[in-house]
């Protein structure tokens, strides 16, 4: 990171992430008249800038989601390059990703609360249905699909509000992606049928991974927890997944039902699209009076966390 901190108008303040091919800085821009705004910078690691392939997917996730504004998207303001370092900068969200969050309730025995789980899982439902209806400039729809939903890239600020991240894998129309028939793209315990079977993906096969994640944020139990793509086929076509309601019973059934459509492994069967998904979740929440809110996952946040430091971004 030594390039972008001589180099730039960024001051990096320390590393605050690290995944299999980049990290995640927590850096401050700087401008006229001391200016100071706090961002986040993502960079590909130096051992991955070999391969045009990878570096191709890290420029194409910043150009894609540049005008994807939405409040349950992480924004992304610039793609740079400096000595050869490619890094993106991006809004920068204060808080823990769902998988901290699910490792947290693990680690206290305990499930997390059906109504903030609800809460969470419709934003993302939010989230994804402006991400598969944007267009670009013209006009034209851009066929966008995440591909890559899983707790770990979905983000609950402090203050509250859900933000779905990560479309390093994403497929859209402006981006030049390896062919579904041939190369397989994906975690596989988030993975829809049709990635498993290399059939190409849809805005369902979205809706497929985020019932996985809805699961097993409300019971503490991964679907699918294999480690090759033969077994995850297999368990998929030969094998039904157990009713969440038996690892919590605190599952009400209209809620379970909407977890089941979710994970329908024929796309017939299954959720639409996410708007879908997204309202029979708050008809749940809020057919009946007040419900959750921004205001009440971030108190949910406070109890879970009561150590972290969540006003001066952890410094």
């Amino acid at each position: 990171m030594k390039e972008i901190q001589y180099l730039t108008s960024y001051r990096v303040l320390k590393k605050i992430a690290s995944g299999g091919m980049g990290s995640v800085y927590l850096a401050e821009q700087l401008g006229a008249e001391s200016f100071r705004k706090i961002v986040a910078i993502k960079t590909i690691k130096r051992e991955f800038l070999q391969n045009q392939e990878n570096i191709d997917l890290f420029v194409g996730e910043a150009k894609l989601v540049a005008d994807l504004i939405q409040e349950n998207v992480l924004q992304v303001y610039q793609l740079g390059v400096t000595k050869g370092i490619y890094y993106i900068v991006m809004e920068y969200a204060h808080g823990k990703n769902l998988s901290d969050f699910i490792r947290a309730h693990k680690h206290k025995q305990k499930v997390t609360n059906v109504e903030i789980g609800a809460f969470i899982v419709s934003r993302v439902c939010r989230s994804l249905h402006y991400a598969h209806q944007a267009k670009d400039i013209t006009g034209k729809p851009l066929n966008i699909v995440h591909r890559d939903v899983t707790p770990s890239n979905v983000i609950l600020t402090y203050q509250g509000v859900v933000k779905l991240t990560d479309f390093g894998i994403a497929k859209a129309v402006t981006m030049n992606t390896p062919d579904e028939a041939e190369v397989i793209m994906g975690k596989l315990p988030y993975m829809s049928p049709e990635q498993a079977r290399f059939q190409g993906t849809t805005p369902q096969s979205d809706v497929f991974s985020l019932g996985l994640v809805m699961y097993e944020l409300l019971t503490n139990t991964v679907v699918y927890n294999v480690n090759d793509i033969d077994d995850l086929v297999d368990k998929m076509q030969n094998y039904s997944i157990k009713r969440p309601i038996r690892l919590n019973p605190h599952i009400p059934p209209k809620l379970e039902a909407i977890i089941m459509r979710a994970l329908e492994v024929d796309p017939n069967n299954r959720y639409n699209d996410a708007k879908e998904m997204g309202q029979d979740l708050e008809h749940y929440m809020y057919d009946h009076g007040y419900g959750p809110t921004n205001e009440k996952l971030s108190r949910y946040l406070d109890r879970l966390f009561p150590d972290e430091s969540k006003d001066n971004y952890g410094l």
